[in-house]
């Protein structure tokens, strides 16, 4: 198996831009956490996946080398912005289309200067410590019209691309998605609902504890109950990764992100 750690981040840019937020900071203090575990694993490469790179008619992976910029989030524009300079790999970006499109997936790479980078996949490199010269990364977008099956099919054709390399994977995206639409007090962020709150926690303990068949069996309930961002995909991606199972996990911190739920987790696989 190609996978040398696997984990579960929040693509929110509130714990890189407001860490004087407290929970957005242990939120931060985590993604440094387990930044340096990634690293500890010493990975060729990093594959990435983000909830919030949205793709529509084909699967997309980045192909270059290297991108720039400055980066200002659509929703959290008030607080500052998020400058990036991100290494990818395109030989392995490539194995993993070609995978993809022997599959029968539609799928090709994007090579543009100034390509939006989404705001996810920034926050957890600059977080975390990848998408460096010698630690590139191998990210592919989520397709809108994917499910969750699907996007585990695609975690697990990229994981068996690049089976000779040292592989540590990202599946970036929330719990509960629910937002507050109103101004609150920034110090005093709470889960939108009660509900979300014990539905994330269950959730998370049954993760924690590497029971995959009874995770799966809560998945469509959990989805109807706490709405997760985009149905909890970035999950089922590194399912597919992890060939479908893990041992346990450790849940580093969970948090509320302006109402939302959040969590760093850590997969066990050995």
């Amino acid at each position: 198996m190609s996978i040398v750690s696997a984990f579960l981040v929040p693509g929110s840019p509130l714990p890189q831009l407001r860490p004087d937020i407290a929970p957005w900071g242990r939120l931060r203090d985590a993604l440094a956490t387990v930044g340096e575990s990634l690293a500890a694993s010493r990975p060729d490469c990093v594959l990435v996946y983000s909830t919030q790179w949205f793709a529509v008619l084909d699967q997309l992976w980045i192909t270059r080398p290297r991108s720039t910029g400055l980066h200002v989030d659509e929703n959290w524009h008030e607080f500052g912005e998020q400058p990036f300079d991100i290494h990818s790999e395109p030989a392995l970006a490539q194995r993993c289309i070609d995978a993809c499109n022997g599959a029968g997936i539609k799928t090709r790479g994007v090579d543009y200067d100034q390509f939006p980078i989404d705001t996810g996949t920034i926050t957890a490199a600059t977080l975390m410590g990848f998408g460096t010269s010698a630690l590139p990364m191998v990210a592919a977008a989520n397709n809108l019209y994917h499910s969750g099956e699907q996007t585990e099919q695609l975690g697990a054709i990229a994981a068996a691309a690049l089976h000779d390399k040292r592989v540590a994977v990202v599946g970036i995206g929330g719990l509960s998605n629910s937002m507050f639409r109103e101004n609150i007090d920034l110090r005093k962020d709470r889960y939108v609902s009660e509900n979300d709150d014990a539905w994330n926690r269950r959730l998370l303990a049954l993760i924690e504890g590497g029971d995959v068949d009874a995770v799966r069996a809560i998945l469509p309930e959990y989805a109807e109950q706490a709405r997760p961002d985009m149905g909890l995909k970035h999950f089922h991606w590194l399912l597919g990764a992890m060939g479908g199972g893990f041992r346990q996990a450790v849940v580093h911190e969970y948090a509320p992100l302006y109402g939302s739920g959040g969590a760093v987790v850590e997969f066990r696989l050995q």
